[in-house]
């Protein structure tokens, strides 16, 4: 049986340097993606052209737009690539130059050229759940996203913050609190 070994992270991108290569739909798309789960996102956009909804959006983030086509050099401080271009030559070349500065790269839509896929996030307050299907299927990955969306309360939230001021009261060692939190939490997902 086929198994997901991808090891999910979540990136502190306020800290971090994305560069997004295309103007297109999915340059677009993918900033939209990115801004909606981190508005505080470092992104540059480099393309000969932008669309109406990619101007807009960099207007809301901290997105810098650089009007030119793609060139090695627009690499450099940054640690996160997004290819994103209708040219698969340039995506293929833009993949090789991120491999040789050890840059993490995504090549949109080509799976072999991706050392990470861009997968749903449900976000509630302090809660976040990533969702991948392995590059397999960004619909399935949707409609999994918008079933989380629905399930977890709003005030999921309260929970945590409620959880995370109680941990600053449990005396002990590091076991001792997380076996008292496992203890305290383990109604949450008993079965009714």
């Amino acid at each position: 049986m086929e198994r997901n070994n991808l090891y999910p992270i979540f990136l502190k991108t306020s800290q971090l340097n994305v560069l997004i290569v295309g103007g297109g739909n999915v340059a677009e798309e993918k900033l939209g993606f990115l801004l909606k789960s981190s508005p505080d996102a470092n992104v540059t956009i480099v393309s000969p052209m932008f669309r109406e909804g990619t101007l807009a959006l960099a207007e809301k983030g901290n997105v810098k737009l650089i009007e030119s086509k793609y060139k090695k050099r627009f690499l450099k401080g940054h640690h996160i690539v997004i290819a994103t271009t209708d040219v698969p030559e340039v995506n293929v070349k833009v993949h090789k130059h991120c491999r040789k500065r050890s840059i993490l790269i995504n090549v949109a839509d080509n799976p072999p050229y991706c050392d990470f896929y861009m997968g749903g996030i449900v976000t509630k307050g302090n809660v976040k759940v990533g969702i991948s299907t392995n590059g397999k299927s960004p619909t399935t990955a949707k409609r999994l996203r918008q079933f989380f969306e629905d399930v977890i309360p709003e005030n999921v939230d309260d929970l945590v913050k409620n959880l995370n001021e109680y941990r600053k009261t449990i005396k002990g060692d590091f076991e001792q609190k997380v076996e008292t939190l496992n203890e305290f939490t383990k109604g949450l997902i008993e079965k009714r």
